[in-house]
């Protein structure tokens, strides 16, 4: 009984993380270490390699059930995928109910995303210091990287299966990083929308296959996810392994890009505001109240949350 309680506990842990996932300007991550499993995650994810995937693999033989149980150990793997279902429920949930939200209210619900990306901002900003050229260099290339790619994405990056591979390394590599918002970086590649409408539609798709309606809904969101999901294992072995690489060797440098690309994304969620209200005809002046009061909630929920965490070393 104790352990079932324990891998609730973790599972309820892996919802917390997925829900924050969910939303731009709040990093997994960051929710990761308020829980205490941070140190864990990383430990595990660092310790898959191409080896421990084979022998897993290999388990497929009887004689090699040992060998492979023993790899599954050495990664952790029950706790990755109990705590990858708690992320992946709410992650499901949490994007349907933002597609409901971005189709009926998309002002106020930029608005909040934009009040979470700019307290993160201002509550990562504490940690920097722009004390040498090198992390000034740094630092303009990170903002410039993420402004410039918030205007082009939300125009003309479009949503092909190589952009959402793309799209899907950048996101879940980020989930290791605290303070990084995967979504965030969704929103910057112009594909948050279409990937919360996707997940939507795959969960409706669901339901309409339970209840004998056809599989043709859900047959056509396996593409996009399939090649989100295949993205993201690939960036999670790959760009967080690089990040983690380059905090190692230059971490202030680092911490000052990676920073600054959050204080660059400011641009996305007002270029998107910006295309919706083009598209019907209201003006930025009417739109301000609703949009502005959504982003003082967003940023106070990030205050609060920022007292909860402000006693953990990043």
């Amino acid at each position: 009984m104790a352990d079932l309680r324990a891998w609730i506990a973790v599972y309820l842990k892996g919802i917390a993380m997925g829900s924050a996932d969910a939303v731009p300007g709040v990093s997994g991550g960051t929710i990761a270490l308020i829980v205490g499993v941070y140190e864990r995650l990383i430990a595990a994810v660092t310790a898959i390699d191409p080896a421990r995937i084979r022998r897993v693999i290999a388990g497929v033989r009887p004689a090699k059930i040992p060998d492979a149980r023993a790899a599954f150990h050495e990664v952790d793997g029950a706790f990755l995928l109990v705590l990858g279902a708690g992320i992946g429920t709410a992650v499901v949930v949490v994007l349907s109910g933002v597609n409901y939200l971005l189709a009926t209210r998309p002002v106020a619900t930029y608005g909040f995303f934009f009040g979470l990306i700019a307290a993160s901002a201002a509550v990562l900003l504490r940690g920097v210091a722009l004390d040498t050229p090198r992390r000034k260099a740094a630092a303009v290339a990170g903002f410039l990287l993420a402004f410039l790619a918030s205007g082009y994405a939300s125009t003309g990056l479009g949503s092909s299966l190589p952009v959402v591979f793309v799209a899907g390394a950048v996101a879940v590599s980020a989930m290791v990083l605290p303070g990084i918002s995967g979504s965030l970086l969704l929103v910057v590649l112009g594909q948050y929308e279409y990937m919360s409408g996707t997940v939507s539609r795959a969960v409706d798709g669901v339901v309409a296959f339970a209840t004998g309606d056809g599989s043709g809904a859900l047959l056509a969101t396996v593409p996009p996810v399939a090649t989100f999901l295949v993205g993201g294992v690939v960036g999670l072995f790959t760009v967080a392994h690089a990040v983690r690489y380059a905090l190692a060797r230059a971490r202030a440098a680092t911490l000052a890009f990676l920073v600054s690309l959050v204080i660059g994304a400011l641009r996305a969620p007002l270029a998107e505001v910006s295309i919706r209200l083009a598209a019907s005809g209201e003006s930025w002046r009417a739109a301000a109240p609703r949009f502005a009061l959504a982003a003082l909630v967003g940023a106070a929920f990030v205050l609060v949350l920022d007292r909860y965490s402000a006693a953990i070393e990043y």
